[in-house]
């Protein structure tokens, strides 16, 4: 049985951050709402909680509560900020809003000696974020580190594995911070850390296995990362039952659909193909709102897909290569969260359909995905592919949808990944991508005046999609880049670079 880490999240823009330091670790984690109650919890059986800080003072009137009960579950326990806050008030110390507030990087030093700051430094840097504080920890607590402002920076129970920080571990600023989290995952959790792709792999496909028996399941294949190691695993476990349909819905990149059939043409999995562009196409026409897009795209998919499997009879099972920041964005997971925008993938199948969806990746991040197609041994084609959303280029064509302005996007988007892998940066970067905008501007092209397209170049850095920064590509590479686009897709003048890191934009810009 993999043992769990569980994260409980109050609001914090760094929950996610805390479950992909965990996962480094080889320790499976998942992120639960506040709201779970001591009994849901319990059912988890986890081996260790951490309590992720929050946006809310303590004091607040709507401030997030645990359930008490929690605290009698003898489970290792380990408050960030906020977490350490409500631990601190549960256990009786003293809690008081900040006159002396702190944000930002401080030093820490330590008062007592303790498991969690093993093989850390008497002082260290940290990042804080914080405006109330621990005047008093409860009685029987230790105080393990302070900051140079002399407030409580740390505390622990010497006997109830019990402890919390003021700070934030998780995230670069914090020196030291994977040393904390390790120093409570391994000795004091007593985690084995051996959550690894293989160890994956084989709980999965034994999963499948039971799961599926002797039925048959469907896969949506787009020819992505995650669609097409799912399709490797799921051949692993079940053979010929595995049906993957790769609907061609005409808002492809240049190529890309023979691409995706060549990339399985070496395995032994039998791709179904079907075009249906023209029914995707129709349907978006005049189409402006990106989430009414996303939906649209949605529904025409399910009803595509269901055309097409009607063509190999029945099948008991749906595979979808649905990841954890998919059913993050979508409000899915934490309780208080924010629906970003629509997946495709997640949720909203039509009842019709009558099959059990199977998601094995759904608790996985993208570069987790990645490391079980390398176990596969999927190939590196594959693997390192950028990421490509479900709606194509539908949301990469901002205002409404014409075959012209799609073939602006295909070219323009082909030059810059051809000068990406040119140059070597192709590799090098997370994602890449142009974006047509719907504005015109005035240019000179041939001695004459043009009124003409703007496009964007688009590229980031990432782990899993969460968080991005914009790349830092050399200047020469974009000019090579702007210049092949001005000069050989017809209705574009203009090419601009989107500096902009998430948060506060999304990755695509619809």
């Amino acid at each position: 049985m993999t043992e769990l880490a569980l994260i409980i999240d109050f609001g914090s823009q760094y929950t996610q951050l805390i479950a992909r330091r965990v996962r480094e670790m080889q320790v499976y984690c998942e992120i639960v709402p506040a709201d779970l109650t001591a009994e849901q919890i319990a059912a988890k059986n986890p081996a260790a909680i951490i309590l992720s800080g929050g946006p809310e003072s303590v004091f607040a009137p709507n401030a997030p509560q645990l359930d008490e009960g929690l605290w009698e579950l003898n489970v290792p326990t380990l408050g960030i900020c906020y977490g350490l806050q409500l631990l601190t008030q549960h256990f009786g110390g003293k809690v008081e809003p900040g006159k002396l507030r702190e944000y930002g990087a401080a030093r820490v030093h330590q008062d007592q000696e303790h498991a969690l700051l093993e093989n850390t430094a008497d002082a260290s840097q940290v990042w804080m974020s914080h405006g109330d504080h621990v005047a008093e920890p409860p009685s029987g607590f230790q105080v393990i580190l302070r900051s140079k402002n002399g407030l409580i920076a740390a505390i622990a129970h010497p006997e109830k594995s019990v402890m919390g920080l003021q700070f934030h571990p998780e995230v670069s600023h914090t020196e030291e911070g994977q040393t904390y989290l390790n120093n409570f995952l391994f000795k004091i959790a007593g985690f084995k850390g051996d959550w690894t792709p293989t160890h994956f792999i084989e709980q999965t496909i034994d999963s499948v296995r039971k799961i599926v028996g002797k039925e048959r399941v469907l896969l949506g294949l787009s020819g992505g990362v995650d669609s097409s190691v799912l399709a490797f695993l799921l051949h692993e476990a079940i053979g010929e039952q595995l049906l993957p349909i790769f609907i061609d819905n005409g808002l492809l990149r240049l190529h890309e659909a023979r691409q995706v059939l060549d990339q399985f043409e070496h395995s032994n999995i039998k791709i179904k193909y079907h075009d249906y562009s023209g029914e995707f196409l129709q349907a978006v026409k005049g189409i402006t709102d990106p989430e009414q897009k996303r939906k649209i795209i949605g529904r025409v998919f399910i009803e595509a897909f269901e055309s097409a499997a009607k063509k190999y009879g029945a099948a008991a099972f749906l595979a979808q290569g649905t990841l954890y920041p998919d059913v993050i964005e979508s409000g899915s997971v934490i309780g208080k969260s924010h629906t970003i925008k629509s997946h495709h993938n997640v949720g909203g199948l039509p009842e019709r359909l009558n099959m059990t969806v199977l998601e094995p990746f759904r608790e996985l991040f993208k570069d987790e995905v990645r490391a079980v197609g390398r176990a596969l041994g999927v190939p590196e084609n594959i693997i390192g592919r950028h990421p490509f959303p479900g709606p194509g280029l539908a949301v990469r064509c901002l205002g409404d949808i014409t075959p012209e302005k799609l073939e602006v996007i295909r070219q323009s988007d082909h030059i810059f990944i051809q000068t990406l892998r040119e140059f070597g940066w192709y590799d090098k970067v997370w994602q890449a991508f142009t974006v047509l905008l719907p504005v015109q501007t005035v240019g000179v092209m041939g001695d004459q005046r043009t009124f003409e397209n703007v496009v964007a170049l688009r590229s980031v850095d990432s782990m899993d999609g969460m968080t991005a920064n914009w790349s830092r590509i050399p200047a020469e590479l974009l000019a090579e880049a702007a210049e092949k686009i001005v000069n050989h897709v017809v209705g574009v003048n203009r090419v601009v670079y989107d500096i902009t890191s998430k948060p506060p934009a999304t990755i695509e810009w619809e």
